[in-house]
């Protein structure tokens, strides 16, 4: 059983890509924000999706710790791509998406972080009307990215998985497929 994290900041496509990948291997998709979003909302403590990122640390800890739960049963029995972020940007910095309580009940084997340009990024997020993101530059995309990175590779040193990194720049949905496939393959 291989549990792999896709992960990638708002705005690289990392779901479409996923989408993509998930219509040429066999892997079961779980959407970590998803289950967060329904345990919060079973709690009352949001309405909409974009509300996770602004509760309360503690309290957002501990809505990733019921998901990894809930996610660690989900996927006892088939390969799974857990589809979320590496980093949250929060009003008080950036959380870990996968804490160590978090990696010690799910166990991945593979780390792969979407990418792409710092000005794409900004450009998608602009012309996604499906989603309320904040409003952020492409410097403050850059640093989002590279701390990403360097989270995904503390999460490898803690569970010994590998990561590997996939652009996908505009006009280069296929390629990162292609890649991932042959990763996963």
């Amino acid at each position: 059983m291989n549990i792999v994290v896709l992960a990638g900041i708002p705005g690289t496509g990392s779901t479409t890509v996923l989408n993509k990948v998930l219509e040429e291997i066999d892997y079961v998709n779980i959407n970590y924000g998803n289950i967060m979003f329904e345990i919060a909302q079973e709690k009352g403590l949001v309405e909409s999706r974009d509300d996770m990122r602004k509760l309360d640390p503690e309290i957002q800890k501990e809505v990733q710790k019921k998901a990894a739960e809930q996610i660690h049963l989900l996927a006892q029995n088939d390969d799974v791509i857990i589809d979320t972020h590496c980093t949250i940007k929060t009003p008080k910095g950036f959380l870990p998406g996968l804490p160590i309580w978090v990696l010690d009940e799910l166990k991945p084997t593979q780390f792969i972080l979407i990418e792409a340009k710092p000005s794409e990024i900004m450009y998608r997020r602009m012309n996604d009307d499906t989603r309320v993101r904040d409003i952020e530059y492409t410097d403050e995309i850059d640093l989002h990215q590279r701390m990403s990175r360097a989270t995904a590779m503390s999460y490898a040193v803690q569970t010994g998985a590998t990561v590997a990194m996939v652009q996908n720049n505009d006009n280069g949905l296929e390629k990162a497929v292609s890649e991932i496939v042959d990763i996963l393959s």
